[in-house]
């Protein structure tokens, strides 16, 4: 599982814990705390251990991995946004000028 093994190094340093500290701990091994920290992958058990100890929930320490689907769907659910602002600005810009106008023409 991919994890949040920066957030998880910080959260050890602010303990004042070492690598092997934090293992002992959570009941790992040192290579399994240096593998989650440093290449930010984990198994499901080690999360559960690592949350625990940590006191936090499991999906704080997942890292949220969203794919090129995902991206390009909330680019076509969006993509309506900038000419749509275009007009409304225009419109506006335009009412604005015309009341301007006709209240200091008037």
């Amino acid at each position: 599982m991919d994890v949040r093994g920066d957030m998880i190094r910080q959260l050890r340093m602010q303990r004042g814990w070492t690598q092997q500290q934090l293992a002992e701990i959570a009941d790992l091994s040192l290579r399994t705390v240096q593998r989650v920290e440093n290449q930010n992958v984990a198994s499901n058990e080690s999360v559960s251990s690592l949350a625990a100890v940590l006191e936090l929930p499991r999906e704080q320490i997942l890292a949220t991995v969203i794919s090129s689907d995902q991206i390009s769907s909330a680019q076509r659910q969006v993509a309506w946004l900038l000419p749509a602002a275009t007009v409304a600005g225009a419109i506006i810009g335009s009412a604005g000028t015309f009341l301007v106008m006709n209240w200091l023409g008037g």
